[in-house]
C-alpha cells in the first residue's frame, strides 16, 4: 500500500510537465513605422565603405590622443557605470530567484519536548514523558499554468533591459566627457585668441599714447584704448571659470576628484570625422535606450501571463519522512521511523473581491504604457539623428561664411588702423573694427566647438558602435549560479 502511494505521487510529478501549459499572450515586438532613410542625410559626407560601422571605442575617430586617454579611464572608475553594473547583477539575481520556484522546497526540523499528561486522563503512559522528533519535509507547487515560466521570462527580459541600461549609461558618460573636452579645448582657443588680442590692443594703446603725447590725438582716444584693452583682459580671465568647471566635470566622469586631474592647454586643431550613418531601421538594433525600452515591454507582457495564472487552480504536493522516539538514543532506529505523503491540495480561489481582475488589468495597462514608451523612445531616436545631421550640415555652411567674415574683419582692422595712424579716421573707427574682429574670431571658434559637439551627439544618437547582439541571451541573463547559493547557510 505504501509503495502504491509513492508510485502514484511519483507518476503525478513526472506527468505534470507534459500536461502543463503557459497562459497569457506570447510576446511580439511592438510594430513601429520606420522611414526608408533619414531626411537630413542629404549632403552628409559618409565614411568610406571600409568604415561602415562605428567601433566600440568610437571616440578614436576624432584622432585626439589625449581624449583617448581620458575615455579609456571611464569604464574603470566612473561611479554611475559602477552603479548600473551592480543593478544589472541585481537583475541577474532576480532571474535566479524566479527560477528557484521550479524546484521543491526541502526543509529539515529537529525538536525535543518534555511534558506531563494532564491528571485524570486515560493515557497509555502516565507521568513525565520526553519526545524527540527529526524530519525532512518536501513541498512543491508544480508550474501547471506557466506562472513561474512567465515570471522567469519577465525577469530575464528585465535583466536584458538592465544590460541595455548599463550600456546607455556608459555611452552617455563617454559622450558627455567628449562634449566637455571639446568645449574645454574651444575655451583654450578663445583664451589664446584673447591673449593675442590683448597684445594687439596693447600695441594700439601705445600708438594712441604716442599720438596723444605729440598732440595729434585726444585724451578720449587714450581712455577708449585703455578700456578696450582691460575689457579683453577681463574676458580672458572670465573664461577661466568655465574652463575650470569643465575640467572638474571631466574628472568626476572619470571617477576622480577634481584635484586629481589637470588638463594641459594644447593647440585646438580637431577635425570633424566622417561618421557612418546606417538606414533608420538599424537604429532599432543600435541604440541601447531603444533596446532597453523594448525589453521592458517584453517583461511587462510576461507579467500578464503571471496575472492570468492566478485564475487557475494551484496544486500543492507535500511529503514528510522522519523519526520520533521517547529517548534520543532510539531516534534514528527503524522502529522510530514514520513517513507521510500529503497533503496534496488543489486550490481554486472563488471570490477575492476583484483583486485578481484588478491585478490583471494593471498588468495589461502597464504593458500598453511600456509599448507607448518604446515607440516614443524610437521616435526620439529618429529625431536626435535628424537633429544632429542637420546641425552638422548647417554648421558647416555657417563656418564657411564665418571664415569669410573673419577675413573681412581682419582686413577692416588693418585698414582702419593705417588710416588712424595717417590721421584720416578717428579712434572710434579702430575701436569698432577691432571689437568686430574679436567677436567674429570668437564666433568662429564657438561654431567649430558646436560642430564637434554635434558630431559627438550624432555618434551617441547612432548607438556608439553598440548593437542588440551584445545583449545577454536567456542563459546569460541569469548570470553564473554559484554552488554556494544552494547551501542552507550563507557563505558571503
Amino acid at each position: 500500500m505504501r509503495k502504491g502511494l509513492k508510485s502514484q505521487l511519483l507518476t503525478v510529478i513526472v506527468c505534470l510537465p507534459a500536461v502543463a501549459c503557459t497562459v497569457g499572450p506570447d510576446y511580439k515586438r511592438p510594430a513601429m513605422p520606420v522611414p526608408a532613410e533619414f531626411k537630413e542625410i542629404q549632403g552628409w559626407k559618409q565614411a568610406q565603405p571600409r568604415d561602415h560601422e562605428i567601433s566600440g571605442d568610437w571616440w578614436k575617430i576624432f584622432d585626439d590622443p589625449y581624449l583617448n586617454s581620458l575615455e579609456q579611464q571611464v569604464d574603470i572608475s566612473n561611479q554611475s557605470i559602477a552603479q548600473a553594473e551592480a543593478q544589472f547583477r541585481q537583475a541577474q539575481s532576480l532571474v535566479q530567484g524566479a527560477k528557484s520556484a521550479y524546484f521543491p522546497i526541502v526543509s529539515g526540523s529537529l525538536s525535543a519536548n518534555r511534558f506531563r499528561a494532564a491528571s485524570g486522563q486515560s493515557v497509555a503512559v502516565s507521568g513525565v514523558r520526553s519526545l524527540f522528533n527529526g524530519a525532512i519535509s518536501f513541498a512543491w507547487e508544480p508550474d501547471i499554468w506557466g506562472k513561474v515560466r512567465r515570471e522567469v521570462e519577465s525577469n530575464e527580459a528585465a535583466a536584458q533591459a538592465s544590460a541595455a541600461s548599463l550600456q546607455a549609461v556608459r555611452l552617455l558618460t563617454q559622450a558627455t566627457l567628449a562634449q566637455n573636452y571639446f568645449q574645454l579645448r574651444a575655451l583654450d582657443e578663445q583664451i589664446k585668441l584673447l591673449n593675442d588680442t590683448v597684445e594687439a590692443f596693447a600695441q594700439t594703446l601705445k600708438i594712441t599714447q604716442n599720438r596723444y603725447a605729440v598732440g595729434v590725438a585726444g585724451k578720449s582716444d587714450v581712455v577708449q584704448a585703455e578700456t578696450q584693452l582691460e575689457s579683453a583682459r577681463a574676458q580672458a580671465i572670465d573664461i577661466g571659470v568655465l574652463r575650470a568647471q569643465l575640467e572638474h566635470a571631466i574628472a568626476v566622469l572619470m571617477g576622480k576628484t577634481p584635484a586629481e586631474l589637470t588638463i594641459p592647454v594644447v593647440t585646438f586643431n580637431a577635425k570633424i570625422p566622417a561618421i557612418p550613418v546606417n538606414i533608420p531601421s538599424q537604429l532599432l538594433e543600435r541604440r541601447p535606450d531603444i533596446a532597453e525600452a523594448e525589453r521592458l515591454a517584453a517583461a511587462a507582457n510576461a507579467q500578464i501571463g503571471v496575472a492570468k495564472a492566478a485564475y487557475y487552480p494551484s496544486l500543492n504536493l507535500a511529503a514528510t519522512n522522519g523519526y520520533q522516539a521517547s529517548t534520543f538514543s532510539n531516534l534514528l532506529t527503524n522502529a522510530a521511523r514514520y513517513w507521510a505523503l500529503g497533503p496534496a491540495a488543489l486550490a481554486l480561489p472563488l471570490f477575492d473581491g476583484g483583486a485578481r481582475g484588478a491585478t490583471l488589468g494593471e498588468t495589461i495597462h502597464s504593458y500598453d504604457a511600456s509599448v507607448a514608451f518604446y515607440r516614443q523612445t524610437v521616435l526620439v531616436g529618429f529625431q536626435e539623428v535628424e537633429d544632429h545631421l542637420a546641425a552638422l550640415r548647417i554648421l558647416e555652411q555657417e563656418i564657411k561664411v564665418q571664415e569669410k567674415a573673419v577675413a573681412a574683419a581682419r582686413k577692416a582692422v588693418e585698414l582702419t588702423t593705417n588710416q588712424y595712424q595717417a590721421g584720416t579716421l578717428s579712434y572710434l573707427n579702430v575701436n569698432t573694427a577691432q571689437t568686430a574682429a574679436l567677436n567674429n574670431e570668437i564666433t568662429a571658434v564657438d561654431l567649430l566647438s558646436q560642430r564637434l559637439v554635434a558630431a559627438v551627439l550624432l555618434v551617441k544618437a547612432l548607438g556608439g558602435g553598440w548593437s542588440t547582439a551584445q545583449l545577454p541571451n536567456q542563459d546569460e541573463a541569469g548570470g553564473d549560479v554559484e554552488w554556494s547559493q544552494f547551501l542552507p547557510i550563507p557563505v558571503k
